[in-house]
């Protein structure tokens, strides 16, 4: 009897509101319509400036009414109109389903500064948001997520003691995030795995080192670039040079659980490898989203041969080198089919301080390949995982054994033609 008597209730309060939205919206369209001339430049102005129509505002306005009068805690937890703003962006945002476009307030804003400035508190790695799951893009070298064991492709469908089944890829990033020496837990679902995999980690201060590099056995160079940031095209010169002063006859380059980065320094590195030439193209909606760059020729270092490690961690910038140097017959492409994010995002800044990162356009190779959604495909595809022995990787050993081939090549030609001659 208690529990009809408070549906009962509800139901009144519920007419009591409805019938109090009518009259409020009656009133206020008979005042918008009875104003005379003022009223009329109003609702003008309304309509210039407003993204929408005066019934859709209505609408907004009675569930802001109806949440602030009967919510239990609205009137002793009131919510700052920023913050509500703020949720009603960002839904509107995700009603395109684009993963990659996405709002960020001013906090959010700040925090990825810090980012791209090369350190931050967390467990190293890039996650992303694909057909509704939170998967990770690749580990960094090094970081606590690396040597936990996590890889690409794991989804995370737990953090701590919240389930993650529904959240978005920044509310994840935000979850995992925080002070250095403090622990999380995460369990993530792997494909083969039947059970959850649980992974307990320790939080540590991210620094970034985006390149690596060493002499190989059989005058072999290795260079290993994990991320495309803002010194990364320097450090990546100044280690190719160094290989080719050791004496590098041939080169293979890791781009293997690297998650992209800055486009401009990624064709900066291209033009080590490519005397000029196109590296990449984006096609969109707008004129000046279809665009096309190449190589600087004057950035020209080398024409020794070449093999490129990707796996399924490697996505947009890494996919972007590897796509131009396989499309331009540069060098063999080695490894596992790569994650398959090829699209522009530019952040448009909002007057509050806050942003929008919109997808503006689609990477397309050199041949006209459309990376987005679809990846890469290696010409010589190998199981495996990055392993820091290197006797153990087989993906590396295999571009390693490409790269002396077509090393040998040329002088089996060459000792052919003073044999005839």
């Amino acid at each position: 009897m208690k529990g009809n008597g408070f549906k009962r209730g509800k139901v009144l309060l519920l007419l009591y509101g409805a019938l109090a939205a009518v009259i409020l919206l009656t009133a206020l369209r008979v005042g918008i319509l009875t104003t005379g001339a003022a009223g009329a430049a109003d609702t003008s102005d309304l309509r210039r400036i407003s993204p929408f129509s005066s019934e859709s505002l209505w609408l907004v306005r009675q569930a802001k009414a109806i949440i602030e009068t009967y919510q239990v805690d609205a009137e002793a937890t009131p919510v700052a109109e920023e913050r509500l703003v703020h949720g009603a962006i960002k839904g509107m945002v995700e009603s395109w389903k684009d993963p990659y476009t996405r709002f960020v307030s001013p906090e959010q804003l700040k925090e990825e500064e810090i980012e791209m400035e090369g350190q931050y508190g967390g467990l190293g790695m890039y996650i992303g948001d694909r057909d509704g799951k939170v998967l990770v893009i690749s580990p960094m070298e090094g970081s606590p997520a690396e040597k936990a064991g996590l890889r690409p492709l794991d989804q995370i469908v737990k953090v701590g003691d919240e389930v993650a089944l529904g959240w978005d890829s920044q509310e994840v990033v935000k979850r995992l995030r925080g002070k250095p020496d403090t622990s999380v837990t995460i369990w993530v679902r792997r494909e083969g795995e039947e059970e959850l995999l649980k992974f307990e980690l320790v939080r540590e201060v991210i620094k970034i080192k985006s390149v690596r590099y060493e002499m190989l056995s059989d005058d072999i160079g290795y260079l290993k670039l994990t991320q495309f940031k803002q010194k990364t095209d320097t450090e990546a010169e100044e280690a190719m040079r160094d290989l080719l002063a050791q004496g590098a006859r041939g080169l293979v380059l890791d781009l293997r659980n690297n998650g992209g980065g800055l486009l401009n320094v990624c064709v900066n590195i291209s033009g080590m490898f490519l005397r000029g030439g196109m590296v990449v193209g984006t096609r969109g909606r707008v004129e000046k989203s279809n665009e096309e760059y190449y190589a600087d020729p004057k950035r020209y270092l080398t024409d020794i041969p070449m093999a490129v490690l990707i796996n399924e961690g490697s996505a947009s910038a890494s996919e972007i080198l590897a796509g131009a140097l396989a499309d331009r017959d540069r060098a063999v492409m080695v490894g596992r089919k790569s994650f398959g994010k090829g699209s522009v995002q530019t952040l448009f800044n909002l007057t509050d301080g806050s942003g929008i990162y919109v997808t503006i356009a689609r990477y397309h190779t050199p041949s006209g390949k459309v990376i987005d959604h679809v990846g890469l495909t290696p010409a010589i595809e190998v199981e495996g995982h990055p392993d820091r022995d290197y006797v153990k990787d087989a993906q590396l050993q295999r571009a390693i054994s490409e790269v002396k081939k077509k090393i040998l090549k040329p002088a089996a030609a060459a000792s052919k033609e003073r044999q005839m001659s």
